[in-house]
C-alpha cells in the first residue's frame, strides 16, 4: 500500500485549466503525475464525463481536485472506483439532490455576492469591472484584467445539474478555505466542508487562491496523496 501519485485537477466556472500551472509545477516537481481537466462548463453531466476520461486515461489510484464550481465536478465524477481522496479549493461541495445553483441561493445576504450577470444565449460571465476585487482580489491588477476579459462562458445548465451521488460521502475529502474570498463566503466555505467532513486548511486569499498560493494549494493536495493510500 503506497502513496497515491496521480492529480488530476478540475477547474471552475468563468476560467480555464491553464491557471493551475502553478500548482502543477510544484506537484510535478515532487514526482506526481499530473492531468488537467478542461472542463467545456456547459453541462455539470458533460463535465463529469470529461473527468472521469481523464481519471480513466491515468494508471493507479488518484486525488480528484476541484476549485469553484469544479467541486462540484468532483462530488459527481469522484465516485469512480480509482479516486481515492478529494480536494475542495474554496470550491461548492454539493449534496446529493443539490446542484450550484442550490448553494448559490443559500449564500448568506451580508456576504459579498457574485456579480454575476444575467444570462445571455444560456451561458454567463461575471461582471468585466467587478471580476478582479470579487474574483482575484490577491493577484496583480493586469493579471486580473486579463483575466476578466478572457472570461469563458459558463453554461446555466451547469449551475442547474444536480448531484446524484455525492462522493464525499464515500471518500476522504480535503478543504482549502480562503478567508478572504468574495465570490464563496468563507462561512459558507466552512459550513460545506464541515458537512462533508473534511480535514480543513484555512488560508488569507481569494477565489484566485490556486493562482496567488499555488504552493499552500499544493501542499494540501500532497498532505491527501500521503495520508491515502490506494
Amino acid at each position: 500500500m503506497t502513496e497515491v501519485h496521480n492529480v488530476v485537477l478540475v477547474h471552475g466556472g468563468f476560467v480555464d485549466g491553464s491557471g493551475w500551472q502553478g500548482v502543477y509545477e510544484a506537484l510535478t516537481a515532487d514526482g506526481y503525475r499530473v492531468a488537467i481537466v478542461q472542463n467545456p462548463t456547459v453541462s455539470l453531466e458533460g463535465d463529469a464525463d470529461f473527468a472521469r476520461r481523464v481519471i480513466d486515461s491515468l494508471d493507479g489510484p488518484v486525488v480528484l481536485v476541484g476549485h469553484s464550481y469544479g467541486g462540484a465536478v468532483i462530488t459527481e465524477a469522484g465516485q469512480h472506483e480509482k479516486v481515492a481522496a478529494l480536494v475542495y479549493i474554496a470550491a461548492f461541495a454539493p449534496d446529493k439532490g443539490e446542484s450550484v445553483n442550490t448553494l448559490l441561493a443559500g449564500l448568506p445576504a451580508d456576504a459579498p455576492q457574485p456579480p454575476i450577470l444575467a444570462p445571455k444565449d444560456g451561458f454567463l460571465f461575471l461582471d468585466r469591472e467587478k471580476f478582479p476585487a470579487s474574483f482575484a482580489g490577491d493577484l496583480p491588477a493586469g493579471q486580473a484584467a486579463f483575466m476578466a476579459d478572457s472570461q469563458v462562458p459558463w453554461g446555466v445548465a451547469a449551475l442547474g445539474g444536480t448531484i446524484t451521488g455525492a462522493s464525499w460521502r464515500v471518500k476522504p475529502s480535503w478543504y482549502l478555505v480562503t478567508a478572504d474570498d468574495r465570490m464563496i463566503p468563507p462561512a459558507t466555505q466552512r459550513a460545506m466542508s464541515e458537512r462533508a467532513g473534511s480535514t480543513v486548511t484555512e488560508v488569507p486569499g481569494s477565489h484566485s487562491i490556486y493562482l496567488s498560493q499555488p504552493a499552500a494549494v499544493a501542499a494540501l493536495i500532497t498532505q491527501a496523496a500521503a495520508a491515502t493510500h490506494g
